[in-house]
């Protein structure tokens, strides 16, 4: 914790907006996809589920060994892993290999590992009833932990370093460690998905329908979508969560809100409309998430993700939150994003204490209340009436009311849970 705080100086950086540099146009949204997929898995049957992820594994990319992580213990039986669970997810913005990304202007953009432009850590507590998923902004200054190099050897640590350049810098293993340091948990599992798995994961569940509070357009990703509802599918659903230019205030933590809004939509949907009972979707979406994932070692043999899936199960929508690392503008650096103490404190004191966290009704830069909709708190969960109730008061922000174990966060924490239906607001 104390490494990720160093103040050492780094060459001076554009005065921009976070996120605002066009080199960047990362493939962010792939992450939450995966997390998607841990969660459909989970609910469509276990049995149903290990045909899928035993099938798809046969065609996984060679794993990435954690170094402080053993993994040569027995994997679990079928049935919910014991305990809690902390599993990073990271989406590397590469252009190599992925479709649309083939001359040379596109790879000049990211090549080879890439950066991980979008990494989320998803914490399920020791009595699997909540989830809390954290969403880590690429642009955050911090000390980089020494990491092993691939061909032997180890990077030394390094600091104030932009977050999401620990994949190019050390790999997988790199991202895992400086998150780790970040937020004092202990991380054992991870995998890293590229921009293919979201078209390919986005037309297995047939779209996912999003709320548009006004038009979203953004050239830099050849999104134009008119306000209202709109159903997302393949390359349009890979635009829309790349998208920063078009929405919010055009910035890093803009685009990280409506990720968490297209994720939220995700889980309504595959919870809500069927899905989890066809067995060929849930293959559909294993395979495409898999064939574009790289995994850790301990990731490696299919009844532990299956084992991490069915903690997942009994999970209600209103228990898993979604939250931005707590992070305030760098003085020093426009442009980059630091870590604002005392809600870091408040969340990472939260993570280790296994209490549910409750957001303080502050949405992100780029979402609003859907029409109707309600800002709710982590728990509990809706009656499936409530949640279907149709309400004709403009909405307005709500200050939760806090549960008996819930850790209420500091008031300029942002988030939302995939109970709350949320519509994105254009730059």
């Amino acid at each position: 914790m104390s490494g990720s705080r160093s103040t050492r100086a780094v060459p001076a950086v554009a005065s921009v907006r976070h996120g605002r540099q066009r080199r960047s146009r990362s493939g962010v949204a792939a992450v939450k996809l995966v997390a998607a997929v841990i969660a459909v898995v989970a609910l469509s049957g276990v049995s149903i589920a290990a045909v899928a992820v035993t099938q798809t594994l046969s065609s996984v990319n060679a794993s990435v060994h954690l170094s402080h992580v053993n993994s040569s213990g027995p994997p679990p039986q079928v049935g919910a892993i014991s305990g809690a669970v902390n599993l990073l997810l990271a989406g590397t913005d590469t252009r190599t290999g992925q479709v649309g990304f083939q001359n040379k202007a596109d790879l000049a953009g990211s090549s080879g590992v890439g950066n991980n432009d979008v990494t989320m850590v998803l914490h399920i507590s020791q009595d699997h009833q909540h989830a809390t998923v954290i969403s880590i902004p690429r642009d955050l200054l911090l000390t980089v932990p020494s990491c092993p190099r691939p061909g032997g050897g180890s990077y030394p640590s390094s600091s104030m370093t932009m977050f999401n350049t620990t994949l190019s810098r050390g790999g997988l293993a790199c991202t895992v460690l400086t998150a780790e340091s970040l937020t004092g948990l202990t991380i054992n599992y991870a995998a890293e998905i590229s921009f293919d798995g979201v078209i390919g994961m986005s037309n297995a569940v047939g779209g996912v329908t999003v709320c548009l509070a006004t038009r979203v357009v953004d050239p830099y990703v050849n999104l134009n979508l008119a306000a209202g509802q709109q159903t997302l599918v393949g390359a349009t659903a890979l635009a829309f969560v790349r998208s920063r230019h078009g929405v919010g205030d055009g910035s890093d933590l803009g685009r990280i809100s409506d990720q968490q809004l297209f994720l939220s939509a995700l889980m309504r949907k595959v919870t809500g409309a069927g899905v989890l009972s066809n067995p060929i979707t849930l293959y559909n979406l294993a395979n495409a998430a898999i064939q574009n994932m790289v995994l850790s070692d301990t990731l490696s043999n299919p009844t532990t993700m299956v084992a991490i899936a069915v903690a997942l199960k009994g999970i209600s929508l209103s228990n898993m939150v979604f939250v931005q690392y707590p992070t305030t503008t760098s003085l020093a650096y426009p442009g980059r994003v630091v870590l604002e103490p005392t809600a870091d404190r408040i969340l990472n004191a939260a993570l280790l204490a296994d209490r549910p966290i409750q957001l303080p009704g502050k949405l992100g830069r780029a979402t609003v209340l859907a029409p109707g909709g309600s800002a709710a708190p982590a728990s509990p969960e809706p009656t499936p009436a409530a949640a279907g109730a149709k309400s004709t008061a403009s909405p307005a922000p709500v200050t939760p009311t806090p549960t008996a174990s819930a850790v209420v966060l500091p008031s300029d924490v942002t988030g939302q849970t995939a109970a709350e239906q949320t519509c994105t607001k254009g730059n």
